[in-house]
C-alpha cells in the first residue's frame, strides 16, 4: 500500500508542476461573463413575451379545439347511438301495432266470412224449402191431374173392353 501512496503522491506532484503555458485559455473568466448573462436574460424574457408565450396560448387551445371536437363527436356518437335504438324501439312497436291490427283484421274477415257463408247457407235452405213447398203443390196438381187422366183412360178402356158405355 505505500507503494501505491507513493505513487499517487509522484503523479501529483508531477501534475503540480507541469509547466504554465502563456496561451489564452478557451473560456476565460472575467467581466463580460455577467454582460453575456445579462443578454442572456434579456432576451430570454423578449423570446418568452413573442414568441414562447403566444406559442403555448396557440397550442393550449389547439389542444381545446381537438379536445372540444373529440367530446362533441363522442357526444354526437352517443346521441346517434340513442337516436337508433329510439328508432328501433319505435320500429318494434309499430311492427308489434301491425301485427295486432293484421290480426285483428284477419279475424274480422273471418267472421265476417262466417256471416256470409251463415246467410248464404240460410238463403240456400229458405230456397230449397220455398223449391221443395213449389214441387209438392206441383206433384199434388200433376197427381191430381194423373189421377183425373188416368180415372178417363180407365173408363175409356172399359168401355173399349165392355163395348158399352158406362154411366156414372
Amino acid at each position: 500500500m505505500n507503494a501505491l501512496v507513493i505513487k499517487l503522491q509522484s503523479t501529483t506532484t508531477l501534475l503540480l508542476a507541469a509547466p504554465r503555458s502563456e496561451e489564452t485559455q478557451l473560456l476565460d473568466l472575467d467581466g463580460t461573463v455577467f454582460v453575456m448573462l445579462g443578454i442572456f436574460l434579456v432576451l430570454l424574457l423578449i423570446l418568452w413575451q413573442f414568441l414562447w408565450r403566444p406559442y403555448l396560448r396557440v397550442r393550449d387551445e389547439r389542444v381545446a379545439r381537438v379536445e372540444g371536437a373529440r367530446a362533441k363527436a363522442a357526444q354526437l356518437e352517443t346521441d346517434a347511438a340513442a337516436g337508433i335504438v329510439r328508432i328501433e324501439t319505435a320500429l318494434a312497436e309499430a311492427r308489434r301495432n301491425s301485427a295486432a291490427e293484421a290480426s285483428k283484421l284477419r279475424l274480422e274477415a273471418q267472421a265476417r266470412e262466417q256471416q256470409i257463408v251463415s246467410d248464404a247457407q240460410d238463403a240456400a235452405r229458405k230456397m230449397m224449402a220455398d223449391a221443395r213447398i213449389k214441387l209438392n203443390a206441383a206433384l199434388a196438381t200433376e197427381k191430381a191431374n194423373l189421377q183425373e187422366h188416368t180415372n178417363l183412360l180407365g173408363r175409356q178402356i172399359a168401355e173399349k173392353a165392355l163395348g158399352r158405355s158406362l154411366a156414372s
